[in-house]
């Protein structure tokens, strides 16, 4: 009883830290250092939410969303299913592709760090993106409604389009997260954990671009 107890309470510390992160990283990051089996499950639930609720957010984000509501067929009902389903599918393919990147990429400068670890990291450093979900867009879809989802939507045009790239200030503030998160982890300098997180995004939007050609080509 006494260790269901204590991992309950543990379980609740990283769903704080989970909004934390966002306040004062530092501590959070430094807690990642753990990389026990006992501390690895006590935050799977919370680096879970983060991640799917960052894919969400990351999902409403792409070209796609943006032509759901063309058939007149579908309505806000059909959004908001595709949104959560698609979102956590997104999400958690990003998080363990991204991952194994991050995670090659440290090891490379010398990480002893495991992939697991590599994948928190970069969970809690997408709180903001997460964050997104629950500030960015509300505000958005309330001003612009249906129109996000539709092909030359009235979003698309001046502050619309100044209001769509708002959203790269949170993934901005991720990437900020990363670089701390990856410094206070390993306990290394600006410099180094700044080189490993450049080569992980690099590899990461190659990877990207990849597969956008690839899509287009098909």
């Amino acid at each position: 009883m006494a260790t269901r107890a204590e991992s309950r309470a543990d379980e609740k510390a990283w769903f704080l830290r989970a909004l934390l992160v966002l306040q004062s990283p530092r501590p959070v990051f430094a807690a990642l250092r753990d990389d026990s089996d006992q501390a690895a499950e006590a935050r799977q639930e919370s680096v879970g939410a983060l991640v799917w609720l960052a894919g969400i957010a990351g999902v409403l984000a792409t070209s796609v969303a943006g032509t759901l509501l063309d058939d007149p067929a579908r309505d806000g009902l059909i959004v908001a299913v595709w949104a959560f389903l698609a979102g956590g599918l997104y999400g958690f393919a990003l998080y363990f592709v991204v991952g194994k990147v991050l995670h090659v990429s440290l090891r490379r400068l010398g990480s002893l760090g495991t992939f697991r670890r590599a994948r928190h990291l970069l969970a809690f450093a997408a709180a903001p993106i997460a964050l997104a979900l629950c500030l960015y867009w509300p505000v958005r879809i309330a001003v612009y409604g249906g129109a996000l989802f539709r092909t030359g939507g009235a979003d698309g045009r001046g502050a619309g389009t100044v209001f769509a790239w708002l959203f790269y200030a949170f993934v901005a503030w991720s990437l900020v997260l990363l670089l701390v998160g990856v410094r206070t982890v390993h306990g290394w300098s600006w410099v180094r954990s700044l080189a490993g997180v450049v080569v992980a995004v690099a590899i990461a939007a190659a990877l990207a671009l990849a597969v956008s050609v690839l899509y287009d080509l098909g």
